[in-house]
């Protein structure tokens, strides 16, 4: 049993001002595995303290001293990646293969990726009759989902610290083991006191606090496009910035012009992709358009690799795929399965209830819907589990229409063999990134959404901007 009953502020361990717990339970098995310490206003309250003092003095560090600080932090989370697998494993089910190496290996390839971009990066130019200067914003509110809890840390803490700012950070009340090991690293590696400061607790609670605090400069959110709603509502009154990565639903586009073997391998990808993390991914390729009249082959090949999936306890050996986070959750996933089913999908593989054999633990079917139409539920709303959509397109214009009819606009994706075609039907898709032919992520590429899928950009230098704050100086 793991009890987390401290938050991490000014540089120490500290005793929350409340008595509240809440219990994190193991997915796999639906028992409880912990608890974690709820924080109260007056713990934000003292956590930005703490980041508005150090801000006077961590602002003005010097490049090197922060590139020797970034250097400090990726040495010691090596050390430390097996413990932090383990936590992922235990508190959101992510099976040992991908919290090893995905999960783990992401935020350092963040923290890799800010240490690159700081070292070159521009600061301060002359721009005609005056210098334009980039400095930090100030104090930062950081608000975590439990889906990819490292690696959506990394990719805010990174540049924020790279840039000169300070902390506040609420990790997921659902994924606070691998949040408390990352700040006992941090502070191994000698992140100076109160630069980045940690409060555990829920987000009506401490995120509403954090997002509604006038001593916070900006917020930077990544959750639900409802909760992303809430959090831009608290920040309001206070005019703060806030930069938020929420829900997606994104189109998968399979082209005409592949056949044979490049077909299947297109669609094998995309299904493959939907199982990746249970589903739980904003960024998954939900939404599969093929050409109407290639509907049931397209099906066929979604459904033997659905099929093939071993869903077992993620603390098995192999590439299995491991539970949904939650009872919530899992029932969300059931009930829109069984929307989709009377709205008139046709189940290719997987549907409702628990995969054979699994008789506890938040365990999804991987399902397939064919004949779906982009008016359905089930291509609507963000699933956030191992559930495809097969929709058909009459031509190329047909495709982005369907692609771009979504409140959505995180992610997309399109394959096809003529490159020149490929990249016209990326242009015109609306979204913030566009994978093609099946390209791996870019940590350098700047990662963000359009319409409800937020405002902002992470990673690589594009990331840096969100932390900076730009002041012109005329004159002499």
């Amino acid at each position: 049993m793991r009890e987390i009953k401290q938050f991490y502020i000014d540089g120490k361990w500290m005793t929350p001002t409340g008595s509240r717990t809440l219990t994190v339970t193991n997915p796999a098995n639906e028992e409880q595995s912990g608890s974690v310490a709820v924080g109260e206003q007056a713990d934000v309250d003292q956590a930005v303290k703490a980041a508005t003092r150090a801000f006077e003095s961590f602002s003005q560090t010097s490049r090197e001293d922060r590139l020797a600080l970034l250097q400090s932090i990726i040495a010691a989370y090596q050390a430390r990646m097996n413990d932090l697998a383990e936590a992922m494993t235990l508190e959101m089910g992510a099976p040992k293969w991908l919290s090893g190496t995905a999960q783990a290996g992401s935020a350092l390839a963040h923290f890799a990726e800010a240490a690159k971009v700081l070292g070159s990066f521009e600061f301060e130019h002359k721009n005609g009759d005056h210098i334009v200067r980039h400095e930090p914003i100030g104090v930062c509110g950081l608000i975590t989902p439990w889906n990819w809890p490292v690696n959506q840390i990394a990719c805010k803490l990174a540049p924020a610290l790279a840039t000169g700012c300070t902390s506040v950070w609420k990790p997921s009340e659902m994924s606070p083991y691998s949040a408390q090991i990352l700040m006992q690293i941090l502070h191994d590696a000698g992140v100076p006191a109160g630069v980045v400061n940690l409060v555990h607790g829920d987000g009506p609670g401490v995120g509403a606090a954090i997002s509604a605090h006038s001593g916070i400069d900006m917020v930077s959110f990544t959750g639900s496009t409802r909760a992303g709603i809430e959090v831009a509502r608290a920040a309001a009154p206070t005019i703060k910035r806030v930069s938020q990565e929420l829900g997606g639903k994104s189109a998968n586009i399979i082209l005409d012009d592949l056949e044979g073997d490049a077909f299947a391998k297109a669609v094998t990808g995309g299904m493959q992709a939907m199982c990746i993390n249970s589903g739980q991914s904003c960024n998954a390729p939900s939404r599969m358009l093929v050409p109407t009249s290639r509907m049931d082959e397209a099906a066929t090949i979604a459904a033997a690799v659905a099929r093939a999936v071993v869903v077992a306890d993620p603390g098995e050996e192999g590439m299995v795929m491991g539970p949904v986070i939650s009872a919530n959750q899992w029932g969300k996933i059931q009930g829109l399965i069984e929307v989709a089913i009377k709205e008139g999908a046709r189940v290719a593989a997987g549907g409702p209830g628990r995969p054979e054999g699994l008789n506890r633990g938040y365990f999804v079917r991987p399902t397939v819907f064919a004949d779906v139409t982009n008016d359905m539920t089930i291509a609507r709303e963000e699933v956030f589990g191992p559930v495809l959509c097969l929709i058909g397109y009459k031509d190329d214009a047909d495709a982005i229409k369907i692609a771009n009819d979504t409140p959505y606009g995180l992610a997309a994706y399109v394959s096809g063999a003529d490159t020149t075609r490929v990249r016209n039907i990326a242009a015109q898709m609306r979204a913030g990134q566009v994978i093609v032919n099946g390209a791996s992520l870019d940590m350098s590429a700047p990662f963000g959404g359009y319409k409800q899928s937020g405002n902002g950009r992470e990673w690589g230098a594009f990331g840096f901007e969100e932390y900076l704050e730009t002041k012109a100086i005329i004159g002499s």
